[in-house]
């Protein structure tokens, strides 16, 4: 039976595949080689399996090539993409760090110039009060001139009409005198009396006058005091706003702050004192009143002055640099932190004053610095290359506190700047950003 099925078999390949003989001829012989139908089936299937192999492998291998040159084109869209957003990035900083220069130093304009109002005011304040002096004098002389005056016209008619009267009566008022000794003398009281109510008329007319040109200048010299007052009042408003946005933005309380800087100064004197002027017991008039709410602003700007030096509200990288993290959930945990991209060495700089409390190892940070502020703020910096303070040591806005490196747990040089309040940490872009239009 198996036979037969071979038998079979065999006369079916033979159909398709009949023997075959391969001769090959020498220069002496003769041979062949048969090649019977199983041969060939193998042979063929050899064939025809080698051929597929190689269609598929070219087939994969164009498959995989076309797929790499997406992938390529791709990558190179995207690396484009994201080297447009760093150059937009950039410009935005340069342009946020310009507008910042520039908002400096119209802040620091407008204080020179409400120092030289304020002086202005002071001094317009003193020629005021001096002007209401002379006026109260030429007032009472005035008065006293009037007064002496009646007092001459009433004497002046006694005497007239002692001379128009008889002998008795001139000499009832002269004591019994001679009569010609009495005329002369009443003839000299006249004319004594006669320039004393002309010197006296001359006088009142010359104070009327003059007060009337004081009055004028006094009402010229309020109006410039107003023009004054308001744009005073202006350049605070100007100047008080972005400061109190800042904090605001920062999640701080402004009131609280101001609190703590005039406790650290609490000294008194100096040029924002309060005016303080003589009322006689009474309240202070309108413009002292004005004027003294412009000191509580001035004062008000010194202190926000300070409280901004205290908090980290500047950027710790000032040379070229990219954001490449910023604060959240990172690859299933929180990064607490921003992470600004640099070479090693890039100078990092104290964002506002403060006390060094650690500047050391620590573990995956690596090199890292801790710097307690003012209103329970500290900021860390980690992953450097070289610290430049030490624990205990004050540091100002500005100062170097260390270099750029890529120790500890880091995929590349960059630092880790991080923000705690009260312990907790917060988003340093909100500081950053607040503090953009200020400094």
């Amino acid at each position: 039976m198996r036979s037969r099925l071979i038998q079979k078999m065999h006369r079916a390949l033979e159909k398709r595949f009949p023997e075959k003989r391969l001769f090959l001829r020498s220069d002496t012989e003769t041979r062949f080689i048969r090649l019977r139908s199983e041969t060939q089936l193998l042979a063929w299937a050899g064939g025809a399996i080698t051929l597929a192999w190689t269609i598929i492998a070219t087939a994969i291998l164009l498959m995989d090539t076309i797929g790499a040159g997406n992938f390529r084109a791709q990558a190179l869209r995207d690396q484009m993409i994201y080297e447009e957003r760093l150059n937009a990035l950039s410009l935005e900083r340069d342009r946020r760090a310009d507008e910042a220069l520039a908002a400096q130093e119209r802040f620091s304009l407008a204080l020179e110039q409400i120092s030289l109002m304020q002086s202005e005011l002071l001094t317009s304040e003193d020629r005021r009060r001096e002007m209401e002096t002379g006026i109260e004098v030429v007032q009472a002389t005035l008065r006293r001139a009037m007064q002496e005056r009646e007092a001459a016209r009433d004497e002046a008619a006694t005497l007239t009409a002692a001379l128009e009267g008889d002998g008795t009566s001139i000499a009832a008022i002269t004591g019994g005198s001679e009569t010609g000794g009495t005329v002369d003398l009443l003839a000299d009281a006249l004319a004594t009396t006669a320039a004393e109510r002309d010197l006296i008329a001359a006088d009142a007319q010359f104070a009327i006058e003059h007060a009337a040109e004081m009055e004028l200048a006094l009402r010229l010299l309020e109006e410039k005091n107003d023009a004054i007052f308001r744009q005073l009042e202006e350049a605070m408003t100007v100047s008080v706003e972005p400061l109190d946005r800042m904090f605001r933005a920062a999640g701080l309380n402004p009131d609280d702050l101001l609190a703590a800087a005039r406790r650290g100064y609490s000294g008194t004197g100096g040029p924002l004192m309060p005016f303080q002027f003589s009322t006689r017991g009474g309240d202070n008039d309108p413009e002292t009143e004005r004027a003294n709410a412009i000191l509580g602003g001035l004062d008000r700007i010194n202190l926000y002055r300070i409280a901004a030096e205290r908090a980290p509200f500047d950027i710790p990288v000032r040379d070229n640099y990219r954001f490449t993290s910023g604060f959240g959930q990172r690859w299933g945990r929180m990064h607490n932190g921003t992470d600004f991209a640099a070479p090693i060495g890039t100078p990092i700089y104290a964002p506002a004053d403060g006390v060094v409390t650690f500047a050391g190892w620590s573990s995956g940070y690596g090199r890292m610095v801790k710097i307690q502020h003012e209103f329970g703020i500290e900021t860390r910096y980690a992953h450097q290359n070289r610290i430049r303070v030490q624990v205990g040591q004050r540091v100002s806005r500005g100062d170097r506190i260390g270099d750029i490196g890529n120790s500890g747990r880091s995929t590349g040089p960059h630092l880790h700047y991080e923000i705690r309040v009260g312990g907790r940490p917060v988003n340093p872009m909100i500081y950053i950003r607040a503090g953009q239009d200020v400094f």
